[in-house]
Formats: C-alpha cells, structure tokens, sequence
C-alpha cells in the first residue's frame, strides 16, 4: 500500500478509512492531498477487498478548513481554471466511485472541505461541525464543485445565499436543510453511527449497491437519462448469483449471503 504524506490510509473488515492528515493547518487542502486522494481512490476502485469508504479529518478542530490559501493567492487567470477542474476530477472520483464513501464531519468543513464532503455519497455530523462556502470573503467562488453539489442538495435559494453571504451553519442547520444524513453528540459517537451505516450498506449485494450510485448520481446529471439508467441497471442486477441468492433466500426465509458476482 502507498504511503502517504498528507493522508492516513488503513483498510479493516472490508473498509478503507481515509484520514486527512495535516492537523496543523486545519487538514486544508492543497495541491499534494489533492493528488493523494485521487491516488488512494484509485487504489480503492481497484481493490476487490475494500467494500467501503469512510472518509475523515485529523484532530479535534476540523474536517477540512478549506482550501490552502497560501497556493490560491498565487493563482492567476492562466492556471486557476486547472486548478479548479483537477480538483473537480478528484471529488467527481469519490462522487462516482462504485464503493460507497460516507464523510465524517467534525468541526469545521468549509470551501474545499464543504466540497469534499458534499462529494461523499453521505455525510455523518458531530455536534461541533460547521459547514459553510466563504469563498466569497476572498474575492472568489467555490472551484471543486460547491456551488453545483450545494444546489443539488439544499436547493437553489439556500445555495445562492450560502455561497453569496459565505455564512457558516451550524450541524443542526445542516441537518434540516439536507446537507447532512445525521448528527451527533460527539465524534465518537458520530463515526459510530458512520460505521453503523457501512455495516448495513456493505451487507447488502454489492452489484445492486454500486448501480444505486450510478442512477442516484444519473438523476443529477442533466446530460444522462436517469430512468433510462435505472432500467438498465435494474435489467444488469438480474445476471447476477447475488439476485438468484437474494430471490431466493428470501422465498427460503433465510439470510442473504452475497458475493458480488
């Protein structure tokens, strides 16, 4: 497994946890995570042995701050619009990967770290997370997909004011405009419930699991026919030995034991 310098990578029990690891500066992010995420995902999407994600921040203050700010203020017209798509091809990986990745937020999540959340397929809150898209504040907009992903799951009123105001909600707020699936107390208590929910998923037939990701992502996708994608992928679940083991041991009144073949 690679080693690296900005990440924490461990696999257990069929799940890979992904931790950002640069405490120091609030695990922002810059070129280098950048890349070493779309390298550990990549290792992941070629991993017959990782199920699942669970994605997170080091220390106690924060998920991801943001972005590095000390690499965006040398941006230019001339490269900033790399930068902007090299990031949105990585979170488009996590968005897209077949495996499904829940986030874990504590503290703050803003900018880049809104963004990389908001990639993830869900999003488990501690009590202390704070989100927000304050781009704005520095005389630009979110470049990894903010203001697309944010509209998609807040709506377009909400987005336009968090992303024009660049106000910070709390994990509450968050929770009842949809931005997050649940929140807890506390840190451990939220990567219990982030567990709690992969034990769940990955039990499940794991073909079946990533064609729910491909046609849940395809309602959003304005150049895709969704439904079109799900009779599809509805169609391919039916060549599998997990829908003979599925139908099956239901008629038997058994436990299902998939493969994912």
């Amino acid at each position: 497994m690679t080693t690296f310098n900005n990440l924490l990578f461990e696999k257990e029990n069929g799940i890979a946890s992904i931790t950002i690891n640069r405490p120091d500066k609030l695990n922002a992010l810059n070129i280098q995570t950048i890349e070493e995420l779309k390298e550990a995902f990549q290792q992941i999407y070629d991993d017959p042995e990782v199920k699942a994600v669970l994605l997170s921040g080091s220390g106690e203050k924060a998920f991801v701050a943001g972005a590095d700010i000390s690499e965006i203020a040398d941006l230019t017209e001339l490269n900033a619009r790399k930068f902007a798509e090299n990031g949105q091809e990585v979170f488009s990986m996590i968005e897209t990967c077949h495996k499904p990745v829940i986030a874990l937020v504590n503290g703050f999540a803003l900018g880049g770290g809104c963004e990389l959340a908001m990639a993830c397929h869900m999003r488990v809150a501690s009590a202390n997370a704070k989100f927000g898209q304050p781009e704005v504040n520095l005389g630009i907009i979110p470049g990894y997909g903010g203001t697309q992903r944010l509209t998609q799951l807040v709506g377009k009123g909400k987005s336009f004011e968090l992303c024009m105001t660049g106000d910070m909600i709390d994990a509450n707020t968050a929770l009842s405009l949809g931005l997050v699936n649940y929140v807890t107390g506390t840190i451990e208590e939220a990567k219990a419930k982030c567990e709690e929910l992969l034990g769940k998923i990955t039990a499940k037939a794991p073909v079946a699991v990533s064609l729910v990701i491909d046609c849940v992502n395809a309602a959003v996708n304005q150049t895709e026919n969704g439904y079109q994608t799900e009779a599809n992928g509805f169609a391919a679940c039916t060549k599998t030995e997990d829908f003979k083991e599925g139908t099956q041991a239901f008629l038997a009144k058994r436990k299902p034991q998939f493969k994912g073949e």
